[in-house]
């Protein structure tokens, strides 16, 4: 016997309707604007009720090929191959430091910053291991950390005179790796942040499978 709406999980009823609203816009149902004004709705419907709601009229649901897309484009780049080194140190003292780009991830990243700027993008970053560690040093300095969205964050920062902010995002991360960021803060700045909104990764990946699918732009606005 399958189990009542209103006990189900939130977050999962919203991830199953975000779903059937991307498929149903890339098939073409319904246009660019009710998928958009119906995905905002879903991101803040407080309740199951009015989740189920937005997608009451569409039928079409999701098959393998729309999973394995999404599995791609929403879980984390792993590599068997450990060829990076267990522990890697950005620095900077008056000046910039930046490590972006598709790059291997580490076990320990150490960050020391006096009186200068760091960023740490892991956007395209190539996992080797479950769980890193961020060890921060930050004396009035600025460090920026960008995370994308399948990642978790565990900060346990010690902060004097300094400011810690973790905007990342939540989703449903049970293949997602996660980040501990530990250390300490000296009148500087640790801001935790993706590149793109949630919303923005989910209108991307429904214009590439709008593209795939060749649905162009007749479809009608519900």
């Amino acid at each position: 016997m399958s189990v009542k709406v209103e006990d189900r999980p939130i977050e999962q009823v919203r991830e199953q309707v975000i779903d059937q609203l991307i498929y149903n816009y890339s098939h073409g149902v319904i246009s660019v604007d009710a998928f958009e004004r119906r995905l905002d709705n879903a991101m803040d419907a407080p309740n199951n009720e009015a989740l189920l709601a937005l997608v009451e009229d569409l039928t079409l649901n999701t098959d393998q090929q729309y999973k394995a897309e999404k599995q791609s484009q929403f879980t984390p780049h792993y590599s068997a191959q450990q060829n990076s080194d267990d522990d890697f140190t950005l620095r900077s003292i008056l000046g910039s430091n930046e490590r972006s780009g598709q790059w291997v991830v580490p076990k320990n990243i150490y960050l020391s910053n006096f009186m200068g700027s760091v960023v740490l993008d892991f956007t395209d970053a190539i996992f080797a291991h479950q769980n890193v560690t961020i060890h921060v040093n930050c004396i009035f300095g600025s460090d920026e950390i960008y995370v994308p969205e399948h990642v978790n964050v565990v900060s346990k920062m010690f902060c004097i005179l300094s400011s810690l902010e973790n905007k990342s995002v939540s989703l449903n991360k049970r293949q997602g790796p996660t980040i501990h960021i530990e250390g300490k803060a000296v009148m500087g700045s640790v801001e935790v942040k993706i590149k793109r909104t949630i919303k923005e990764k989910f209108m991307s990946f429904a214009n590439e499978l709008k593209t795939q699918f060749g649905t162009g732009n007749n479809n009608r606005s519900l």
